[in-house]
């Protein structure tokens, strides 16, 4: 499918209204409730901060010093900013070098997808082939060079579990063929993507491979050397980091763009001044969720599964979406997407929160958003279907603890939510 289209649901949004804020009306989640008197299970929202990380920020929170400046403060500074990027590189199998700090995945993705596009044009590449799956850092990204850059935008199909069609996206490479991005790892449905293999496909057409690793960075296996990929997003809050930064890894042959421009920090393609205290934070995190990765997600699997067992038992025609948990690798440990029939995923969220349990109904970037997920329709799932799907996400911070809470609560949530539901 070739030409400029946005991928589902990016142009469809508008502030939540409507039914679905009526179908709760007046419940609302207690003020006064301390966060140890809640579950957090939203971690691919956002995850909290790991102790090594706070320790790090608290460290750096009274250093004085621009990274950029030639005296003794300064050199200081940079030193921090360097061993950080020493420190994430080496964890992730790449080079220091190819380590560009940003702002976050978002900032990371925008210089990726549009960085990479703008330093190839000139050689009569036009396309962008992005799978319809992406977050909207990136599906935003590619419809905007669509609308007002020229580019060709293809939106590559997906299976029923939200892995990408690999014959499709190989009938989709040609010698137009500019930049491709797959996400490394879905935030929706957790399904992990045969990166290897299209960043194979993608070089071997010319184009300049990137993957959106996100939610994938900490909780699966990361390697960007031996990925192949010429371009991988990342940021610190996912993996136990400070919010506001994050970073591209980027092949020291692969061209790209400046996307902002000042003071030509960061191989010149980022300029700004680099947040000391945010990057320090930032490999920190990184360390500690690489090392413990193996041993953390083995917990998380085991009580993703649990927590899916006790849905069952109180909802039991609840089903999930992604991938089959009967193979480990091929989803995201902690993440567990629950369809509940009958009963709108909003109204589920909302009585939840008032019983003390964070989730989500998707990704927290689309919050407010009525319509349906284009993560679940690309799945196939029809959009009366998506709307009664709820996010779990598990992280370092779970306990059995947080799954009897929703074992408690889950039945009247859901009776309410249907009951609700069935008077609109």
């Amino acid at each position: 499918m070739a030409g400029p289209r946005a991928p589902p649901g990016s142009a469809r949004r508008r502030p939540l209204s409507g039914s679905a804020s009526g179908q709760t009306e007046g419940v609302r989640s207690d003020p006064d409730r301390s966060p140890a008197d809640r579950s957090y299970l939203d971690h691919a929202a956002t995850t909290p901060m790991r102790a090594e990380a706070v320790a790090a920020v608290t460290a750096e929170l009274t250093r004085t010093g621009n990274p950029s400046s030639a005296h003794g403060s300064g050199r200081a500074a940079r030193r921090v900013v360097e061993d950080a990027r020493e420190l994430i590189a080496a964890r992730l199998g790449a080079d220091p070098a190819e380590v560009v700090l940003t702002g976050g995945g978002t900032e990371a993705d925008n210089l990726a997808v549009k960085g990479a596009y703008w330093a190839r044009r000139d050689a009569d590449r036009r396309d962008v082939l992005v799978s319809a799956v992406e977050h909207h850092a990136v599906g935003d990204a590619a419809l905007w060079l669509a609308q007002t850059q020229g580019a060709q935008v293809t939106l590559l199909p997906v299976d029923a579990a939200g892995r990408l069609d690999l014959d499709a996206y190989a009938a989709a490479l040609g010698p137009r063929s500019a930049v491709v991005s797959v996400m490394w790892a879905n935030n929706e449905v957790g399904t992990v993507q045969p990166v290897r293999a299209v960043a194979e496909a993608g070089r071997a057409a010319g184009a300049v491979v990137h993957s959106d690793a996100v939610q994938a960075v900490g909780h699966v296996p990361v390697d960007f050397a031996a990925s192949g990929l010429d371009l991988l997003s990342l940021t610190a809050h996912k993996l136990g980091g400070p919010v506001g930064v994050g970073a591209l890894l980027a092949r020291r042959s692969t061209a790209l763009a400046a996307v902002q421009h000042g003071g030509g920090q960061e191989r010149d393609v980022r300029s700004g001044t680099l947040d000391v205290v945010g990057v320090a934070g930032f490999a920190a995190a990184v360390d500690v969720a690489v090392r413990t990765l193996q041993e953390e997600a083995a917990r998380e699997v085991a009580l993703r599964e649990e927590l899916f067992a006790r849905v069952r038992a109180a909802v039991p025609d609840a089903s999930r979406h992604g991938a089959s948990p009967d193979d480990p690798a091929a989803g995201l440990p902690g993440v567990l997407s629950v369809q509940i029939p009958g009963a709108p995923g909003d109204a589920v969220v909302m009585l939840l929160d008032a019983a003390g349990v964070d989730a989500s109904t998707g990704s927290a970037c689309s919050a407010g958003v009525t319509a349906p997920s284009h993560v679940l329709t690309a799945l196939g799932v029809s959009e009366a279907e998506a709307r009664s799907v709820v996010r779990f996400s598990l992280g370092h911070t779970t306990t059995a603890a947080d799954l009897d809470r929703v074992s408690a609560v889950l039945p009247d949530v859901v009776a309410r939510a249907r009951a609700a539901a069935a008077y609109v």
